[in-house]
């Protein structure tokens, strides 16, 4: 099947948020919704909304939409059954609450590692395991390639480590790490993984079963639903959980043990247009998970078309610094692009473009030990602007005229 090209009209018709007149390239600080995702909130609110566990129609109805919700977080991420899907209010949160229910299965002595280059999500939850005994130890981002290194971490490795934590993609570096690959190698050595995805699930389609990961972690608010996020993990690895909830649920009460107080229907309702969204943009194919693989592949040749004007803009200034690869190989490279010129000052740069109604982002990007890692925390940090597909070529021209001219005014 041939996938289509993206009807670019069609597609920024799904987001009301596009119409405001601004061009928006600060998505990984959050995406504009769907209004189909607002419609099935919508719809949930005034036909649904009331509490599941009753015998009457209503309540049957709302239990109805949370299994849908689960099947369709599922189908987003290719897990095996909808029980793997954990719904709750942020990444943070659960990543924090994993950490929680995970503390009974881990003695004084045990290790956890996580990157230097991850989003703190994805590390302050593990930091706050050493006061229970638990040691710590830092995978380095390679400072040569910008990149983890698989020789890095295989020394950090013992038979007392119990978990790596890892950015499928760095929200500053932008370069797709190979999670299958680093998988297969914590596997090997007895570990379990644990997989922070946020920068990674607008851009990509996601098989949690292809690259066997343990856990997956990402934010629906970044991937053009509402502010909520979802969370994968392995069956038999979820029942081992502590739960989280009243005493009475079980550990075998899977996954609503690790969801305190009950998800939020209405955003976990919202899911089914993510779902639907992407896999129209497929087209007709045999299956909607072919269809959602289908629609993901027209997304990355477009953002391929967005990311390469944007650094064929940059590279070709001897004031600019990109931190990340400079060249997007084999569609590795997503349109997260995080920079700096030489002698400016970030924050002002960033503010500058507010006259151009251009929306982009200064600072670390809750990413701080990585900016730190690399000495940018001074002068406002780095620039970063983050495209997804909606974005046109025609928007990164003109970031890059208003950059061109507000560099000249400073001058």
């Amino acid at each position: 099947m041939q996938t289509p090209a993206l009807d670019l009209d069609t597609v920024r018709s799904h987001f009301p948020g596009l119409s405001r007149g601004w061009t928006l390239f600060d998505n990984a600080g959050g995406s504009q919704i769907l209004r189909g995702a607002v419609d099935r909130m919508t719809e949930f609110l005034f036909e649904k909304n009331v509490q599941i566990g009753g015998s009457y129609e209503i309540s049957l109805a709302a239990a109805e939409a949370l299994r849908d919700a689960r099947a369709a977080a599922a189908t987003l991420m290719n897990a095996s059954r909808p029980e793997e899907i954990v719904f709750g209010p942020s990444t943070t949160v659960l990543l924090q609450n994993l950490a929680r229910a995970m503390r009974s299965q881990l003695r004084p002595g045990d290790e956890v590692i996580v990157t230097m280059s991850d989003h703190e999500s994805n590390i302050g939850p593990w930091v706050s395991l050493q006061e229970f005994g638990i040691v710590l130890k830092f995978w380095p981002l390679n400072h040569d390639s910008l990149s983890l290194e698989l020789d890095d971490l295989a020394p950090l490795m013992t038979d007392r480590t119990k978990l790596v934590a890892v950015t499928h993609v760095s929200n500053i570096l932008g370069q797709v790490n190979p999670v299958a690959e680093i998988a297969r190698f914590v596997h090997d050595r007895g570990a379990r993984i644990c997989v922070d995805a946020v920068a990674y699930a607008p851009h990509r389609a996601i098989d949690v079963q292809a690259w066997d990961v343990d856990y997956y972690v990402f934010s629906l608010y970044k991937t053009y639903g509402p502010h909520y996020a979802v969370m994968y993990g392995k069956h038999e690895h979820l029942l081992e959980l502590d739960t989280l909830y009243h005493y009475f649920y079980g550990k075998d009460k899977v996954p609503g043990k690790l969801e305190p107080g009950n998800p939020s229907y209405e955003c976990a309702y919202s899911t089914l247009a993510i779902r639907d969204y992407f896999a129209g943009l497929g087209g007709a194919a045999a299956s909607p998970r072919a269809a959602l693989e289908a629609g993901f592949t027209a997304i990355t040749a477009q953002e391929d078309a967005l990311v390469d004007r944007l650094l064929s803009y940059l590279t070709a200034r001897n004031d600019c610094r990109v931190f990340g690869a400079t060249k997007n190989v084999d569609s590795k490279r997503i349109p997260t692009v995080a920079f700096r010129f030489d002698g400016r000052d970030s924050g002002a740069l960033a503010k500058a473009m507010d006259a151009h109604k251009i929306a982009i982002r200064h600072g670390d990007f809750h990413s701080r030990r990585l900016v730190e890692d690399l000495g940018q925390m001074g002068d406002g940090g780095l620039l970063r602007v983050s495209m997804v597909h909606y974005n046109t070529l025609d928007e990164v021209d003109r970031l890059c005229a208003a950059l061109d001219s507000i560099l000249r005014k400073a001058a």
